[in-house]
């Protein structure tokens, strides 16, 4: 817990200052059976008027300073509170977006998204009631223990009695609510990852009218958390009976020995009834416990789980690494017998791949799927690293570059097209934040989606849904591609992102990027597509199966020719059709 409380440093002052306002608070209320003690023997014994009036006034005033500090101390908790998740929520944020995919692969999205939300929110809770009760608490517990003995110490000893079963017991509940929270906090990652799983396929789900089969599975997921979280509290609301029996056993021994100290005039009226406000105070103090150890078991698995992301090393990009200078080769593209196998796997997804893309060229990249053509796309902006073998870009070592420098040169249109919520203006500059209204809408004519955009009724300032739901899957692929022409990279990497065009805009579409002064790695599934490129890369699980323009593959290569004869055959059936 160390590592997320350190994010309330810039804070301490604040913090300071709420602990003290909490200090002042508690220490009137401390304060208030010592008056109540005078003000009946006094007072009220003693038939003082004056006495009652006099130490009346002051217990009035205490409170009334009692009253404001409190609200000044939630003031201020709230603020520092409210400060800290931000921070820290921006620190979690900042670091899962260094992280490298290799790490990213290692937490689920739905634990990442309960860590950034709900375990937040829990250790903000922790830190507020910390501030505002949960120091009050046992600070309470001791400063009536204290003022006791200093009323009447024979008394005060029946107050401590239990002390030490309870220390016991409650550090013991502790350890149980800890292991306990952690396993509930495991299960809300489960129901969020179910819930995002179904949000996302909610059109699936729908047309294979599987709603009420996904509910089912929801409620299995769901009754898992409803388990946990009974046998967490259940635990816990072990403690609070506990407590209150053992200080009301205490209670009824300061009672009775107390009225024998009064008639044999051991003590006071005044000092037996301050001796039962502090025992009353202690037992509202002890049953904030069960809530105190519920926070704290909570609060420290989330903690934890926190602490795990933002302690991540290993597994951090480097963006500002070495960069390189005056590149020679602008947009030449290089793969040296590279083999990559993904972390904890055993088998290569890619085995001594060699190709050379020359600049301003490009290469089309075909296969079955699962041959590797993504992950050899990945390879090159170093989502991943080659496990051997060597990558150049612009005839530099692709560790060579910076990160930052790397990637500017590279425009990528992925497999899925994803958008943002936003304007189209807005998504299209997402690709370059500085880049003029002009260039945007050239790149938008490039990818042949301008007069598409121009039919909107807002047009540029159209509003895009989630996930850009209000637009046709073609739409979305040229939004897709024109972002990436707008940052005018050297390299343009395709993942096999033409594949909701029809062939007439596709055609235009590669006609319109002839003039565009960059190298292009084109994955595709099409014959007529890879027959437009300088040149054909056909992969065969992971292995180079053929490598040259379509005229040479389709003398040299069976799969090559099998592909294409099958694609013709296709592709006059329709035509019959039609």
């Amino acid at each position: 817990m160390k590592t997320i409380f350190s994010y309330l440093k810039p804070y301490k002052w604040l913090v300071i200052a709420a602990l003290f306002f909490m200090l002042v608070e508690l220490s009137v209320e401390l304060i208030q059976p010592l008056l109540i003690a005078v003000i009946i023997d006094d007072g009220i014994v003693a038939g003082d008027q004056s006495s009652i009036i006099f130490w009346g006034s002051i217990m009035l005033v205490l409170s009334i300073v009692a009253f404001f500090a409190g609200i000044i101390n939630t003031f201020i908790a709230s603020h520092a509170v409210q400060s800290y998740g931000y921070d820290i929520r921006q620190a979690l944020f900042r670091q899962v977006q260094s992280f490298t995919m290799t790490t990213f692969l290692k937490f689920p999205t739905s634990s990442l998204i309960t860590r950034l939300t709900s375990d937040v929110t829990i250790t903000q809770n922790l830190i507020f009631m910390g501030l505002r009760i949960m120091l009050r608490a046992p600070l309470l517990v001791v400063g009536s223990i204290i003022m006791s003995f200093f009323v009447h110490p024979k008394l005060a000893l029946y107050l401590v009695i239990g002390a030490p079963f309870l220390l016991v017991f409650l550090y013991l509940m502790s350890r149980k609510g800890l292991t306990l929270f952690s396993k509930v906090q495991k299960s809300v990652d489960s129901v969020t990852r179910k819930i995002q799983e179904n949000l996302q396929a909610v059109r699936l789900i729908k047309a294979y009218l599987r709603g009420d089969f996904e509910s089912s599975r929801f409620g299995k997921v769901a009754d898992i958390l409803k388990v946990d979280n009974v046998k967490a509290f259940r635990i816990m609301e072990l403690i609070l009976p506990v407590l209150l029996f053992v200080m009301n056993v205490s209670l009824m021994a300061v009672l009775w020995f107390g009225a024998k100290e009064i008639q044999t005039g051991g003590a006071q009226i005044g000092e037996l009834v301050a001796i039962v406000n502090y025992a009353m105070r202690m037992t509202g103090a002890f049953s904030m416990f069960s809530f105190i150890i519920i926070f704290f078991s909570r609060a420290k698995s989330s903690s934890e789980r926190m602490e795990e992301v933002l302690l991540v090393e290993d597994g951090i990009e480097n963006i500002d690494s070495q960069i390189v200078e005056n590149p020679s080769s602008i947009g030449k593209l290089e793969f040296q017998n590279v083999s990559f196998t993904y972390p904890e796997t055993l088998n290569p997804v890619l085995q001594d791949v060699s190709f050379i893309v020359k600049p301003g060229s490009k290469l089309a990249v075909m296969g079955a799927t699962g041959s590797g053509k993504s992950t050899l796309l990945n390879l090159i902006p170093r989502f991943f690293d080659a496990t051997e073998g060597r990558i150049l870009v612009n005839e530099k070592e692709v560790q060579q570059w910076s990160l930052k420098e790397l990637r500017q040169v590279i425009g990528l249109v992925p497999q899925q097209s994803i958008l943002f919520t936003g304007s189209i203006e807005e998504n299209l500059g997402w690709g370059d934040s500085m880049a003029t209204e002009e260039l945007l809408k050239e790149a938008a004519k490039q990818a042949q989606i301008h007069n598409s955009i121009e039919q909107f009724p807002d047009q540029y300032d159209t509003r895009v849904g989630q996930k850009g739901v209000n637009l046709s899957g073609g739409q979305k692929q040229r939004l897709s591609i024109a972002r990436a022409l707008v940052r005018k990279p050297e390299i343009l990497l395709f993942d096999d992102s033409t594949s909701a065009l029809d062939v007439a805009t596709e055609n235009a579409l590669w006609e319109a990027l002839e003039g565009e002064n960059a190298t292009m790695l084109v994955i595709t599934q099409k014959i007529r597509t890879a027959k437009g490129a300088d040149q054909i890369l056909l992969l065969e699980e992971g292995q180079v199966s053929a490598y040259g323009t379509h005229d040479e593959l389709m003398k040299n290569s069976p799969l090559y020719r099998e592909i294409a004869e099958s694609q013709q055959e296709v592709d006059e059936q329709d035509e019959l059709h039609s």
